[in-house]
């Protein structure tokens, strides 16, 4: 009996201890394919849209991110209409707090970025995901209670996003080590899908909400609540069947060694800068819904969460299209821009509130095409033990041009119309993939220049 016994947690460590070879065999064949100068090749195999669901700890992430992600968008659009009643429909308050939301983004993301490196990052997302509904449930109880004031929706879009610092970069390089290298592509356009599935549905229903609830307070609390979700399932995951690499120990110059280390290399480069540059306008297009709906339309809370959900439509729409392709190509990444950036400008020029929720649809194709193709071509360039500073140097680019996209456009559609703050949002966007390639070239050819001399000062000594 008693041999028995002791069998079965014999039978559960040999278990264990096999999981954990396979874990640490993976992950030193994706450190040999980095130093071998293959890392960028992933098989061209097609198992299907949703072939990443079948890993478990994947299917636990991806099922807790669409509930806490539908929350996430609700408090959105709750929080986008409690400014706008708050100030009487000011268009640069809106605009301030969603600059408060993404600057700390600006002025800590790489340090969050190398936290993702240092520490194991499961129980690092579990401790920001705690923050954050923590956050949401304090505003929800200030607005319940008529004690909201402007301030207050600034200091918490401050405080978010002081702790989305941490968790982008290391939500975002987490993925690989559910996934592997094979997968990550598809990973990758299915949490895009998650994102904007919940794009779609959060913004109407917090809408709906909004209305029948008799104001914005009970969706915070809503979303605080869905955070539960995405904690349970991190609880849940096999940790044995995490690809985890090492991380990288605490040592001086490791902020400059992963800005050096992007800046050598062009296919990195490149998506990062056009990423910067997307970005600088984005997040003021989606901010600009609200105003267009509410401005020049005239629509109430129900259909400005229609045309939010209508541009998430288009994204969901391309995220599928993603998850169909098996490595991310330059082409769509400087068409996708491209695109991005005429689809502003036509949807500001849009006469009818029904032909603007027409054309809000290709502009998220387009905008989803970018993301997740340039999110894609990072993570597979960057080596196991740069991932999470590579990433937070994206998510830097990626949220850190809100601060200073967002007021001065919402200045400038409080100046001339939030139209014209549209139109020219479309025009910078389509500058800017131009600028993004030319300093990728150029930056490439002084790169290029450094090493030469590099290599000839010892000849000339």
């Amino acid at each position: 009996c008693l041999a028995g016994v002791l069998a079965v947690p014999v039978r559960k460590l040999s278990t264990r201890a096999r999981r954990r070879r396979i874990a640490r065999a993976a992950a030193a064949s994706e450190v040999q394919a980095v130093e071998t100068g293959s890392a960028q090749e992933v098989p061209e195999t097609r198992d299907g849209m949703f072939r990443s669901l079948r890993i478990y700890n994947y299917r636990l992430f991806a099922m807790g991110g669409v509930v806490s992600n539908v929350g996430g968008w609700m408090q959105r659009t709750a929080q986008d209409w409690l400014v706008l009643d708050l100030t009487k429909g000011s268009a640069t308050a809106l605009g301030v707090t969603t600059a408060l939301q993404f600057l700390p983004q600006l002025l800590f993301g790489l340090w969050g970025g190398m936290i993702a490196d240092r520490y194991p990052k499961r129980p690092v997302l579990i401790a920001a995901q705690s923050i954050m509904g923590l956050l949401a449930l304090t505003l929800g109880v200030l607005t319940l209670t008529g004690n909201a004031q402007v301030w207050h929706v600034y200091v918490m879009a401050f405080a978010l996003g002081l702790v989305l610092c941490v968790e982008v970069p290391t939500r975002q390089s987490f993925v690989v080590e559910m996934v592997g290298r094979k997968d990550l592509p598809n990973a990758i356009a299915l949490n895009a899908s998650s994102f904007n599935l919940a794009r779609v549905v959060g913004p109407a229903l917090a809408g709906v909400l909004i209305y029948a609830l008799g104001g914005t307070g009970p969706i915070f609390v809503i979303n605080a609540l869905s955070f539960l979700a995405v904690l349970g399932g991190l609880a849940l995951m096999r940790t044995s069947e995490l690809t985890t690499p090492e991380p990288v120990a605490r040592a001086k110059g490791q902020l400059r060694e992963g800005l050096r280390y992007v800046m050598e290399r062009p296919d990195l480069l490149l998506p990062i800068l056009l990423v910067g540059f997307v970005s600088l306008c984005a997040q003021s297009f989606s901010m600009s819904i609200a105003l267009m709906a509410r401005g020049v339309f005239g629509a109430g809370a129900s259909s400005f969460g229609l045309a939010s959900s209508m541009f998430a439509v288009g994204a969901l729409v391309g995220a599928l299209m993603a998850a169909r392709r098996v490595r991310p190509s330059r082409k769509l990444l400087i068409g996708g821009a491209l695109s991005f950036g005429l689809f502003q400008v036509v949807t500001g020029l849009a006469p009818w509130y029904p032909l603007y929720l027409l054309l809000l649809v290709p502009a998220g194709i387009a905008l989803i095409s970018v993301n997740t193709t340039a999110n894609t071509s990072v993570q597979l360039a960057a080596s196991p033990e740069m991932r999470g500073r590579v990433m937070g140097i994206y998510v830097l680019v990626f949220t850190g041009g809100a601060p200073i996209g967002a007021p001065v456009l919402g200045w400038i559609a409080e100046l001339g119309g939030p139209r014209t703050g549209v139109a020219v949002g479309g025009v910078l966007t389509m500058l800017g993939v131009g600028a993004a390639i030319m300093l990728t070239k150029a930056i490439g050819r002084r790169s290029r220049a450094v090493v030469r001399g590099g290599a000839a000062a010892p000849a000339g000594v």
